[in-house]
């Protein structure tokens, strides 16, 4: 037995370096993801459906009945998008609780982007809409709601 007391430096030092590499996975799924988010809308089948409904989409207000019969008309390319993006709840068929963390990341950051092409878009409307769309829990509404918060994205 040694008469030095115990040094937690270096035991610090490996958890703070073991974190910082847990981090360093998620920055690199998210970067990958960034890279090829939403790619399917770009062909076949998507595109096609996507040129044409898009442009009413945006004059519509998120969650009207006009905007459901819009999606409902974008059938077999929506679903191909949903299947093909796993940043969508209806990619699972758990829905919101079959994500990960990062899959909730992407999912906010899509909904913000997608209420900037909405004259009338707004990210806390979409989040109350979404909360009874995909029965999204109180905490994880909270949880929401708190990043949306801390990152500005307020109207």
């Amino acid at each position: 037995m040694t008469d030095r007391p115990y040094d937690s430096k270096p035991d610090t030092m490996a958890h703070i370096y073991r974190v910082a590499s847990l981090l360093q996975d998620v920055i690199d799924d998210l970067h990958a993801r960034l890279t090829v988010h939403d790619d399917s809308k770009l062909m076949e089948p998507e595109r096609p459906v996507f040129d044409r409904v898009t442009p009413k989409l945006k004059a519509l207000t998120y969650g009207s009945d006009e905007y459901k019969a819009s999606l409902a008309e974008m059938g077999e390319a929506l679903t191909h998008h949903y299947a093909a993006n796993r940043h969508h709840p209806e990619h699972f068929d758990a829905g919101i609780s079959g994500m990960n963390l990062v899959d909730l990341i992407e999912m906010l950051c899509d909904w913000k982007a997608a209420t900037e092409r909405h004259a009338d878009g707004s990210i806390g409307k979409s989040l109350e809409i979404n909360k009874d769309r995909f029965g999204i829990p109180y905490d994880l509404m909270t949880i929401l709601r708190n990043t949306v918060r801390d990152w500005g994205w307020h109207e």
